[in-house]
């Protein structure tokens, strides 16, 4: 533990910001942060690293992956978000969820007791402040709002929102009933489990009124793409094995492995190979869920800049021109 001089923590964001700037440059749709709040990853405010890369970007719209929405002030996040949106002329979104990992929830003084209403309350303050300038709310978690405006107002009509889903049917049911667009995470298992659960999104925005066929849904896995196989599994195995035991070790899955590792790569949502490994997988995840989003998650950890900055390049270059002339309908993000 130090005081200050928090070198590799400059470096790594400094890195991040030429690999958005990077995304942008190559053509990519959406570039995400996300909010952790652990001594493994650096970024905490994701609206924070957004602002520092619409001043250094044209088009690429700018998200975060996710918002702790359950552990931070609804009317706070507008505002920041509003001001990214003025900042990056109209490019900000919202991935709001009630978050994987916990920390914030001591961090903040909220119980987990209250997870799932405290997601539930803040996100229907937040969409209301979204839609209108003056807002009276009334909740449990969080002072009463009578008459309040909040400012500023973004540029574009609304920030757009999207709630982020595990493996949860409620939180997907609750996306489709509030018709809002949702991503969701495949971090293990078989991709055709998940089809229940887009499923439920989809009836539940009919039964609530919605045209289902409207939905914008995301898909997330974790990925990396090099010139050949080999390279790719070289380069990522070593990040994504040190990620994945050390958060197992806290949870209490089974050490990763190679052999689960290869499994989850032939098998599985992981996503990591040459050029064509990656289109072909995505394609067939797109076929699978119908999505209109895919979201490659990347793991830096033990792997370079260089590796990663080429990465974006690949991607940027080679597999989303294919993705988008294969499917229109395909928007292509990284996450950070």
């Amino acid at each position: 533990m130090g005081y200050g001089h928090a070198t590799n923590a400059h470096k790594k964001v400094q890195e991040m910001l030429e690999q958005v700037k990077l995304a942008d440059e190559v053509g990519l749709d959406v570039f995400a942060f996300g909010e952790h709040h652990r001594p493994d990853f650096v970024i905490t405010a994701p609206e924070i690293m957004m602002a520092g890369a619409a001043s250094i970007t044209k088009n690429i719209r700018l998200s975060s992956s996710v918002t702790v929405l359950s552990s931070t002030d609804p009317v706070r996040v507008f505002q920041n978000f509003a001001t990214v949106d003025l900042l990056s002329g109209g490019r900000a979104e919202i991935m709001a969820g009630r978050g994987s990992f916990t920390e914030s929830f001591p961090l903040f003084g909220y119980s987990m007791s209250d997870y799932d209403s405290l997601f539930a309350e803040k996100l229907d303050l937040l969409l209301k402040i979204n839609k209108q300038t003056v807002v009276t709310w009334k909740g449990l978690h969080r002072p009463s709002l009578k008459n309040q405006s909040i400012y500023p107002r973004p540029l574009q009509e609304s920030i757009p929102v999207w709630l982020a889903v595990g493996g949860t049917p409620s939180s997907a049911i609750r996306a489709g009933m509030l018709n809002l667009p949702m991503t969701l995470a495949l971090l293990g298992g078989s991709p055709s489990q998940y089809v229940p659960l887009i499923n439920n999104y989809r009836l539940a925005a009919e039964k609530a009124g919605h045209d289902s066929s409207a939905l914008q849904l995301g898909i997330l896995t974790q990925f990396y793409v090099a010139e050949d196989s080999q390279r790719a599994d070289d380069e990522f195995y070593p990040s994504y094995e040190q990620i994945m035991n050390q958060v197992g070790r806290e949870r209490g899955w089974a050490p990763m492995n190679k052999s689960s590792f290869e499994y989850l790569r032939n098998n599985g949502p992981l996503i990591v190979g040459n050029e064509q490994q990656v289109i072909d997988k995505i394609m067939h995840l797109h076929e699978l869920f119908g999505n209109t989003r895919y979201m490659a998650q990347l793991i830096t950890g033990r792997s370079t800049h260089e590796q990663i900055m080429k990465a974006i390049e690949l991607y940027g270059t080679k597999v989303a021109p294919t993705i988008r002339k294969e499917s229109k309908s395909i928007n292509t993000i990284f996450k950070k």
